[in-house]
């Protein structure tokens, strides 16, 4: 029998530039924040199409690596995504 895929909560940064995403990659790599960029889920609208994603758990961290690296972007949702 298959694993069936479910959905978990997921933070996810939007952002206006695919360069804004690639600073929160890099922020968020460097203080150990789990996540991924991926496409924007068509439950938001963002600018430039990719967001940042990460366990529901990681959202305080990661929005303090947000403010403490002054980094810019669109908003801050929560979504449920396939893990």
């Amino acid at each position: 029998m298959r694993n069936a895929r479910v959905k978990k909560p997921h933070v996810v940064v939007t952002f206006a530039s695919l360069d804004d995403a690639a600073e929160c990659e890099m922020a968020a790599r460097d203080q150990g924040i789990p996540g991924r960029i991926i496409p924007v889920p068509s439950e938001i609208s963002a600018g430039c199409g990719m967001a940042w994603a990460a366990p529901a758990e990681a959202e305080a961290a990661l929005r303090a690596a947000l403010a403490a690296n002054d980094l810019p972007h669109e908003g801050v949702f929560t979504v449920d995504l396939y893990a």
